[in-house]
């Protein structure tokens, strides 16, 4: 794949895109933005607009769990003293304004082996999905080099959503499971050479920055050593995305970066660890960091020759005339880097991606 023109940067689409559905993000990015870019994902539309949040249901109706009675007094999800009091944007799932609802917990006496978690639904969007795309690429909207890109939140995303801390650690391995159960059905029901999956680091980074809860005593190593399992459950000719997040639960991050410091320390420790390379890797910048203090950490960055460096770096609060002074900025201590923004779009108001998508373009 080549850029249109000379200065054109490659660009990643995070994941979610706040239209119709699949064949609306296929047919409004594959013409504009399609040549380039290496993946496109499906938007994540209907239910997955609400990311981790849909998953509830797969213990709210399990007959393991109950809702926690010290959320359910306090009027919905305690969270850390870092987010403060947080309120949904709106999705098909969670109303606009709405709370956060109670965690669940295991109902006493559940022993491990009872416990069973049903289909997340991963597989039966992603062939959906895939569906599509090859009915798009063969009339031509999507461009015949691209790869489905599937986007996946990680078992810790789902933990820290909906389970109280103290019971983590009982049902990590019994949710990582059936996660992996339906990451082997994509791959195995989608060609490879058309595949991207990426992974959705947000709670590991807030585990990182003491944010997020973590039931594992060496809170760095058991990340790494989580997103490592991860990331081997992704075959090689899959390609590998990791998506470093920092969230936009409520339109804003859990907790602003103070640097690209973290990121890099993850990205290298992750891949010193992994037999295979990280294809791509994603790294948000907050809309009012174009100083040399956030992007000079990415001098240290030791990516493999095969790992491409997306920085979201693109706000329509600025357009193009502030995201290219972000540019210039990253570019004095990253090499060859892509565009994207901070995270996934999919909770912003539909009329306002068409303008999103053209300051992609003019990029």
């Amino acid at each position: 794949m080549k850029p249109d023109r000379r200065s054109a940067r490659e660009v990643l689409l995070v994941g979610s895109v706040g239209l119709k559905d699949s064949e609306e993000v296929f047919r409004a990015v594959g013409p504009l933005l399609g040549s380039r870019m290496r993946r496109m994902p499906d938007g994540e539309t209907g239910p997955r607009t609400s990311w981790v949040a849909r998953l509830r249901f797969a213990l709210e109706n399990n007959p393991a769990f109950e809702d926690d009675p010290r959320e359910v007094a306090a009027g919905g999800r305690i969270t850390h003293p870092t987010e403060g009091t947080r309120t949904w944007k709106g999705s098909a799932i969670v109303p606009r304004g709405a709370p956060p609802p109670p965690r669940l917990r295991l109902r006493a006496g559940v022993r491990p082996q009872d416990i069973g978690i049903g289909r997340l639904g991963y597989p039966e969007a992603a062939i959906d999905s895939y569906r599509m795309f090859c009915r798009l690429r063969t009339e031509g909207v999507v461009p015949s080099h691209l790869r489905l890109q599937v986007a996946l939140p990680t078992t810790a995303a789902f933990l820290n959503a909906h389970l109280v801390y103290e019971h983590h650690a009982t049902v990590e391995p019994i949710y990582r499971e059936r996660l992996f159960s339906e990451v082997n059905e994509i791959h195995s029901e989608i060609p490879h050479p058309d595949l991207a999956i990426q992974w959705d680091v947000s709670t590991e980074m807030g585990q990182w920055e003491g944010v997020r809860h973590a039931h594992f005593p060496d809170v760095q190593a058991g990340v790494i050593e989580r997103l490592a399992l991860h990331c081997r459950h992704v075959p090689r000719d899959v390609e590998l995305g990791v998506h470093l997040c920092y969230g936009s639960y409520g339109g804003r991050h859990w907790k602003e970066p103070e640097s690209t410091a973290n990121m890099v320390e993850v990205h290298n420790r992750l891949a010193a660890k992994l037999e295979r390379p990280i294809d791509y890797l994603h790294m948000p910048v907050p809309a009012d960091r174009g100083d040399d203090a956030y992007f000079e950490p990415l001098a240290g960055l030791k990516l493999d020759r095969k790992t491409k460096l997306f920085l979201g770096l693109v706000h329509d609060s600025d357009g193009v005339e502030g995201t290219r002074k972000r540019i210039d900025a990253a570019a004095r201590y990253a090499g060859d880097f892509g565009i994207a923004t901070e995270c996934g779009f999919g909770r912003r108001p539909p009329e306002t991606i068409p303008n999103l998508l053209r300051v992609h373009a003019e990029l």
